[in-house]
């Protein structure tokens, strides 16, 4: 397998859908409260360090007693106790983080729960995982239930659609962390990458390879939409007719991409490309092409989407666009870790590269 950088110049914002409450606009977002006491500060008042103090309040057996008295003294005194996080750390419950993953199945999303609980586990922090199923009615149940769990700290992967969803994860007052794309107003924080970029990859590969005339295929808005939108740009670019583009309901099973590929081919429009914003669609369509008897590359090409262990395996081996998903779990780990510790992070968005991983089915 060859890796293969993106040589796009700068990342390009993902067009993030923002979808009102009821068909209305959504209300401003009211303006925050004063900015409560930071752990600094309640360090510098008692004399210790913020590491002591976030010991303090979490750890309280690990800090000598008359430093923590000294500590949780400041603490009344200044109404820091009163920011909801540090009430949960005082109170225990802080050892919980939220993660909430847009399909429990996917390698890559559990590679980066993965690379984050690397990060968080061994500072004392859990992990707990739910899964949306990119249904905007289980989003908004597991949102709600936060107010009662109190978690330390909100992961997920993706990026919240619902301006009240927006809204109450802003209320809640702890570190929220998005992942997965790259809007240019996250709630809080964002560890993401281009979707619209790997678009605008698929195509220019496409073209490189002497491509024609393609076919898209992805889910149904989503990020799906957000890499049809660089994808058709790209076309247009390089001169690539987009003959066919197909939503999808579901992108969660190889049968799924089975039978988007005998969707398209039922169109009755030839194509000799067709790239799946997603690996398991790939992996799919390819198996069906090659069940119908067709070249691959020869008479179909087939580019995904995710980088899955599986398209390094099947034959002839399926070239897909990709990101580091461990990697960027890490990263979205520590960057929650130092707002943990009450530091604030040098940057709260970062974005990762994607890369062209060449196969035989490009």
């Amino acid at each position: 397998m060859t890796q293969r950088p993106a040589s796009l110049s700068a990342p390009t914002y993902d067009d993030v859908l923002r979808v009102q409450p009821h068909g209305r606009a959504a209300p401003a977002r009211p303006a925050l409260p004063a900015r409560p006491p930071r752990i600094e500060e309640v360090a510098r008042l008692a004399g210790v360090s913020p590491i002591t103090v976030s010991r303090a309040l979490r750890q309280p057996d690990k800090v000598a007693k008359e430093k923590r008295e000294r500590i949780l003294e400041v603490v009344a005194q200044t109404g820091y106790a009163s920011n909801p996080h540090a009430r949960a750390l005082r109170s225990g419950q802080s050892s919980v983080v939220a993660a909430f993953v847009s399909n429990i199945l996917s390698q890559q999303f559990a590679l980066a729960v993965q690379g984050c609980a690397e990060v968080l586990e061994p500072q004392g922090y859990q992990l707990m995982v739910g899964q949306t199923s990119y249904s905007y009615a289980k989003e908004t149940s597991m949102i709600a239930s936060l107010r009662a769990l109190r978690p330390a700290a909100v992961l997920f992967t993706g990026v919240i659609e619902l301006e009240e969803n927006r809204q109450s994860l802003h209320e809640l007052g702890i570190p929220i962390m998005e992942t997965w794309a790259y809007p240019r107003d996250p709630i809080d924080m964002l560890v993401g990458f281009s979707n619209y970029d790997g678009g605008v990859m698929a195509a220019r590969h496409l073209a490189e390879r002497g491509h024609r005339r393609v076919a898209f295929v992805a889910r149904q808005g989503g990020r799906g939409e957000l890499r049809r939108q660089g994808f058709r740009a790209a076309a247009a670019e390089y001169g690539l007719e987009v003959v066919a583009e197909l939503a999808v309901d579901h992108a969660q099973t190889i049968a799924d991409g089975r039978a988007a590929f005998a969707r398209l081919a039922a169109l009755g429009r030839p194509f000799d490309a067709v790239f799946c914003a997603n690996d398991l669609l790939a992996v799919g369509a390819l198996f069906e092409a090659r069940d119908r008897g067709l070249a691959i590359p020869g008479e179909i090409a087939i580019l995904g989407f995710g980088d899955t262990d599986i398209a390094g395996e099947i034959e002839p081996g399926l070239t897909t666009i990709g990101v580091d998903s461990r990697r960027l779990g890490v990263r979205a780990g520590e960057l929650l870790l130092q707002r943990l510790n009450g530091q604030m992070p040098a940057s709260r968005q970062e974005v990762f590269p994607l890369t062209l991983n060449l196969r035989a089915s490009t």
